[in-house]
């Protein structure tokens, strides 16, 4: 006998807008933050719009900016951009997207990261504090963050700021946030070469740090993580904590609840590319799972 994870029933997304990667954070007035990956139907095409909800509740949802012809974008990479604007060509056609941007608050301000493949990874900062923006670029070089995808940040309990990114590395930041202090390393699971190939994220809970990543196992992409006592490790075995929840991250609400967002990568999901959240819990060994569990005979 042995445990079978299974997502909750009846389990519906947010709200019908199309949106991979979906970031949620708390901010300090209360609300809910979310972004992720848009522009449908080109997320493999030209893209370039970062767009933000807001909530109070998690439940009702609205765009942080709704003047005329600006939709909920708070930015843009052919209005606001340098290095990000570069085309590139894939498979003989124009490319160059921009992916998963998450959403963060901390240091009394609003942090957007993204990447655009093949340029690399960005940092946003709201210069007014709050989620509308205006975002400026935080990298004092003006360039990449990194050559690599998927960007994230973790701020530790002492202040210390992290950066993330692709399928496990991470660098300590400065002070600023204006660039990195260290060269990235790869965190890695103890069972695996790494806890995904991509879509990496960090948080500590219960005193450990939980690393989470995105991988495919048998066509369908799902959630994974790995723990440990330090923040680079080492890293305990990697787990399934979160199926079909590839490319997620993990928030409190203001009630210390923990969630995992989510947006279903294809047909064998729930619901495929809409931004979606599900309660998490932890078990004995403080492995990350569904708060709904059925046992039964796999």
């Amino acid at each position: 006998m042995t445990k079978s994870i299974r997502l909750p029933q009846p389990f519906e997304p947010l709200f019908n807008y199309p949106i991979r990667d979906t970031s949620i954070c708390l901010g300090e007035d209360g609300y809910y933050y979310l972004t992720g990956t848009t522009g449908a139907p080109d997320w493999w095409a030209v893209t370039g719009d970062i767009q933000v909800w807001k909530s109070a509740d998690l439940i009702e949802w609205n765009p942080v900016i709704t003047k005329p012809r600006k939709c909920s974008t708070v930015w843009n990479v052919d209005r606001n951009g340098t290095w990000q604007k570069e085309t590139g060509l894939r498979d003989d056609a124009p490319f160059r997207p921009l992916w998963a941007p998450e959403i963060h608050y901390m240091k009394g301000t609003f942090w957007l990261t993204y990447s655009i493949p093949r340029l690399g990874n960005g940092l946003l900062k709201s210069v007014s504090g709050s989620a509308e923006g205006p975002y400026v670029d935080c990298i004092s070089a003006n360039s990449p963050v990194s050559p690599h995808i998927d960007a994230s940040l973790f701020q530790d309990e002492d202040g210390t700021v992290y950066f993330l990114c692709d399928n496990g590395k991470i660098a300590r930041m400065n002070e600023d946030m204006t660039g990195l202090v260290e060269e990235l390393r790869l965190l890695a699971p103890a069972n695996a070469e790494h806890v995904g190939f991509e879509g990496t994220f960090l948080f500590k809970a219960h005193g450990k740090y939980h690393l989470a990543g995105a991988d495919f196992v048998d066509g369908d992409y799902h959630c994974f993580v790995a723990s440990s006592e330090h923040v680079y490790g080492p890293y305990g075995d990697r787990y399934l904590a979160v199926p079909h929840g590839g490319h997620n991250m993990f928030f409190q609400d203001k009630d210390g609840q923990w969630w995992s967002t989510f947006f279903g990568n294809n047909s064998n999901a729930p619901f495929k590319e809409r931004p979606g959240i599900l309660k998490v819990e932890f078990d004995e060994e403080l492995r990350i799972r569904p708060a709904v569990i059925h046992t039964g005979q796999d």
